[in-house]
């Protein structure tokens, strides 16, 4: 689906993958409903968009609340008349520790957000999707949601979920007017451990240190690519698409190489 002249609401579109998404999304023509639960970071999206401000409408909206979400497509359309697409891009990580020491509350909210948010925002939306001559939804998940993560484990259950939750859309609608893209990113330079409340869960020394991370900017230009392409699946970044297909080649081996490159960030 071009996105020139659509309606695309786009979650988490308060920072990170989210803003630029946004941004890139005005640049290419298309309106943009951007939803976020933090205000002060939607109102930076919207300076930060400049001359195309009336093309943006800023919704705060947790996406773990059904009732807030139900609520949601109504909002879009009396801003913009019509939608055409949505993105489902918020999301958080877990606490940096292994399963036996992750509390029950961080467990659910990691669910909530990831996969609970995903899917309140395609089935408040889909209705209005299908009444569109050409419509598109795309969730992003994450290299974690098809490779095991130590100390990421419940994040990559939801960010499976998502994937196949996806991939099951994704045949339902066929031949219908909705096209459906599933992301993969890998690392990406962002603020989801600050925004996630878990950088105090990382050891000091290790934050932000070897792992080779993608720029946001760079990650929105290959989704939106993607999606303009009506690309069924979509890696983001050389990690992504390295581990893909190692993963693809040999399970056993790609989850003991993961390991080797993650352990020194797992507690003991």
């Amino acid at each position: 689906m071009r996105v020139k002249n659509k309606v695309v609401v786009v979650t988490g579109g308060g920072s990170g993958i989210g803003r630029e998404l946004v941004l890139q999304l005005l640049r290419r023509g298309a309106s943009v409903a951007a939803v976020d639960i933090n205000d002060f970071a939607l109102k930076e999206t919207v300076d930060l968009s400049g001359d195309r401000k009336d093309k943006i409408s800023t919704h705060r909206v947790d996406v773990t609340d059904r009732g807030a979400v139900d609520a949601l497509p109504n909002q879009v359309l009396s801003k913009h008349g019509v939608v055409d697409g949505i993105i489902n891009n918020a999301g958080i990580i877990q606490p940096f520790v292994k399963l036996k020491e992750l509390d029950y509350e961080a467990i659910e909210r990691v669910m909530k957000v990831n996969f609970y948010g995903t899917l309140y925002m395609i089935k408040a939306f889909l209705p209005y999707l299908l009444e569109r001559p050409e419509a598109h939804i795309t969730n992003i998940t994450s290299m974690g949601g098809f490779l095991p993560v130590p100390g990421q484990t419940v994040y990559g259950a939801a960010k499976a979920a998502v994937k196949l939750l996806t991939e099951g859309l994704y045949s339902e609608l066929l031949g219908t007017s909705v096209r459906v893209t599933v992301v993969f990113p890998g690392a990406v330079r962002t603020n989801i451990a600050v925004n996630s409340g878990v950088v105090e869960s990382l050891p000091q020394a290790e934050v932000g240190s070897s792992i080779k991370t993608l720029e946001p900017e760079k990650a929105a230009k290959i989704i939106l690519d993607g999606i303009e392409q009506d690309r069924y699946r979509v890696l983001v970044g050389s990690d992504a698409r390295f581990m893909d297909l190692v993963y693809r080649l040999n399970p056993h081996y790609a989850t003991k190489l993961i390991y080797k490159q993650m352990k020194t960030l797992l507690p003991d």
